[in-house]
């Protein structure tokens, strides 16, 4: 398996959000097309930014919790028809248990509960590499949000 980082939202000409995962060295994504709502509680997720009602994946977390279960890492393990699935591995006072998912609410409870996210090696050929994927001028603001201090501090708090 391969691990991943969650660098952030980015937008296709369409306006569709998508979550931009990339491997350690930086050099390679996965884009990840997910619906609006979806690509905000993963953007309130990253930046922590304080919300007056909990939001899904933060009642999700509560309840694993008071059940003593905690996300060990979550696995993008499978790809069908254009649509990436996921699981989340989690540990129980019971054992590991692993439970379907779909990506974008398993990214957001690993970003929550600080768990790696990984890719299985079958699933490699569906990254790309930034500088194919970008323009050079895209690619520059790409680098600038990659390395802001938000995500810098939440990649730290990922490891």
């Amino acid at each position: 398996m391969i691990r991943l980082y969650i660098k952030g939202i980015a937008y296709d000409t369409n306006s569709n959000p998508i979550i931009l995962l990339s491997n350690e060295g930086d050099d390679k994504v996965l884009p990840i097309w997910v619906g609006i709502l979806e690509a905000h509680a993963i953007t309130v997720a990253i930046e922590g930014a304080p919300i007056q009602r909990p939001m899904t994946y933060d009642l999700i977390h509560t309840m694993l919790s008071c059940l003593k279960a905690t996300v060990k890492r979550v696995v993008i393990n499978d790809l069908k028809e254009n649509t990436f699935y996921a699981e989340l591995h989690l540990g129980t006072p019971e054992g590991e248990m692993v439970v379907d998912s779909r990506p974008s609410d398993a990214i957001a409870l690993a970003i929550k509960s600080s768990a790696p996210v990984f890719l299985t090696k079958n699933l490699v050929g569906n990254m790309f590499k930034i500088k194919d994927l970008f323009d050079e001028e895209i690619r520059d603001e790409l680098d600038k949000l990659f390395n802001s201090d938000i995500l810098k501090e939440h990649k730290k708090s990922l490891h």
